[in-house]
C-alpha cells in the first residue's frame, strides 16, 4: 500500500513540477467534446470535411505534444507553442464553420486551458479578454453577413460565461503566481538555514574532533605507551588483553575523529570519504559490502552527503539485520547519486514523518535537508525485502 501511495505521490509531483502537462491532459477531453457536440448538432458546416479534418488533425498533435512533454524535460518554449497552436485552431475553426452557432462555443475555451497554469495572471487576462471578444466578434460578423442569423440573445449570455471565466482564470493565475513567489522566497529562506545549520554542525563537529584528538585519544595513546613498556618489563597474558582493548579502543576513536573533522573529508574527497566509512562499517558489522564507487571529486554539497552514508549505514548495522549491503556512488550531470541497499527487514518509510513529528529527527532531518538543498532522498521499502535509499544532490 505504502509503495502505490508513493508512485501516485510521484506522479503528481512530476504532473505539477511543469504546468504544460497539466494543460496538455485537460486539452485532450475538451477536443472530444468538441467532437462529440458537434456530431450531435449536426450543424450544417461551410466546410465540413475541411472543418473535421482540422479538428482530427489538432487532436493528433496534443496526443503526440501530450507524450513528448511526458517523456522528457519541458523547454522554455513549451507554453508559447501550445497557447499559439490552440488560437491557430481557434482561427481556422471558426474560418471553416460557415456560421457563428453555439456549437463554436467549447471551441473559445481552449485558450484560456492554455494559460491559466502558467502563473501569469497579465497573459491570461489578455487571452481571457481575446476569448471573450473574439466569440463576439465571430457572432458579429456572420450575422451581418447573413441577415437570416440575426443576433441571439443567448450570444450575450455565452459572452458572460466567456468573460466570467477570463477573470476567473486570471485571478486564479494570480492567486498561483503569488503563492508561488512565496515559495520560492521561503524556499530560499530554508536553504539558507539549512546551509548554516550544516555549516553550525561542522563547527561543532570540528571542535568535538579537536577535543578527542588532543584529550581522550593523546590520554589513551600515552597509556597504551606505559602499559607496553609493562608488558616488556612483566608479560602477561592478561597485560596484553588489555592493550589489545586499548589498542581497540584507540583505533576506534581515531575513526571517530576522522569521521567527525571536515577537513579530512575535504582531503580524502566523498568518494575516498565514503570508502573509509565503508571499512570502518565492515569492522564494527558482520556484514558484506559490495562497493561500486566512481570518483566524484569534492563536490560543494559532500559533507551532506557523507553524512547521508554514515547515517544510513548506521541504520542498517543497527536496525536491518543485513547479511549484504550494496553501496554505489555515481555522477550524472550535475548530480552526484548514492544509492545504499540492504537485504535486511525493511521498513515502512511513513514512519520517518512519523518519527520525526515525534523528535526522531534522523532520516527526516536528512529528508529536509536535501530537499531543502534541491536534491533527494527516496526510499523504497517494505517489511521483509529489504531497503533501497537513493540520495540525489546536485554538485
Amino acid at each position: 500500500m505504502s509503495g502505490l501511495v508513493q508512485r501516485l505521490s510521484a506522479v503528481r509531483d512530476f504532473l505539477v513540477s511543469e504546468p504544460v502537462r497539466v494543460s496538455a491532459i485537460l486539452r485532450l477531453p475538451l477536443i472530444a467534446l468538441i467532437a462529440v457536440l458537434v456530431w450531435i448538432w449536426e450543424v450544417q458546416h461551410w466546410l465540413p470535411m475541411l472543418y473535421a479534418g482540422i479538428l482530427g488533425a489538432y487532436a493528433v498533435a496534443a496526443v503526440a505534444w501530450l507524450v513528448a512533454v511526458l517523456r522528457g524535460p519541458v523547454p522554455g518554449w513549451a507554453d508559447w507553442a501550445s497557447t499559439a497552436v490552440d488560437l491557430a485552431v481557434i482561427v481556422s475553426l471558426c474560418l471553416v464553420s460557415g456560421g457563428a452557432t453555439s456549437a463554436l462555443l467549447p471551441v473559445f475555451f481552449l485558450l484560456p486551458i492554455s494559460v491559466a497554469f502558467q502563473d501569469r495572471p497579465g497573459l491570461t487576462a489578455i487571452i481571457g479578454a481575446i476569448t471573450a471578444l473574439g466569440y463576439l466578434g465571430v457572432w458579429i460578423f456572420y450575422s451581418k453577413r447573413d441577415d437570416t442569423v440575426g443576433l441571439p440573445n443567448m450570444v450575450y449570455t455565452h459572452f458572460g460565461f466567456l468573460v466570467w471565466m477570463a477573470v476567473a482564470t486570471t485571478a486564479l493565475s494570480f492567486v498561483l503566481a503569488r503563492r508561488a513567489a512565496r515559495l520560492t522566497a521561503l524556499q530560499a529562506i530554508r536553504r539558507q538555514l539549512v546551509s548554516e545549520a550544516m555549516q553550525s554542525d561542522e563547527r561543532h563537529n570540528r571542535a568535538v574532533a579537536e577535543h578527542l584528538h588532543d584529550g581522550a585519544l593523546q590520554t589513551l595513546l600515552a597509556a597504551r605507551l606505559e602499559l607496553d613498556e609493562a608488558r616488556e618489563r612483566n608479560p602477561d597474558p592478561s597485560l596484553d588483553a588489555v592493550y589489545a582493548a586499548l589498542q581497540e579502543t584507540a583505533s576506534g576513536l581515531r575513526s571517530t575523529v576522522t569521521e567527525l573533522h571536515p577537513q579530512v573529508l575535504a582531503q580524502l574527497g566523498l568518494t575516498a570519504g565514503i570508502r573509509e566509512l565503508l571499512r570502518q562499517f565492515q569492522c564494527r558489522y558482520d556484514v558484506d559490502v559490495v562497493a561500486d564507487l566512481e570518483d566524484v571529486g569534492t563536490p560543494q554539497t559532500q559533507a551532506l552527503v557523507y553524512r547521508a552514508a554514515r547515517e544510513l549505514l548506521t541504520n542498517v548495522g543497527k536496525h536491518a539485520g543485513a547479511t549484504t549491503v550494496r553501496v554505489g556512488l555515481v555522477e550524472r550531470g550535475e548530480d552526484v547519486i548514492l544509492t545504499i541497499f540492504d537485504d535486511g527487514s525493511g521498513f515502512d518509510p511513513d514512519i520517518v514523518g512519523a518519527a520525526l513529528e515525534q523528535g526522531h529527527i534522523g532520516l527526516g532531518s536528512l529528508l529536509a535537508r536535501f530537499d531543502a538543498m534541491g536534491g533527494s532522498m527516496r526510499i523504497d521499502s517494505d517489511p521483509g525485502r529489504g531497503t533501497q535509499v537513493t540520495v540525489t544532490s546536485p554538485r
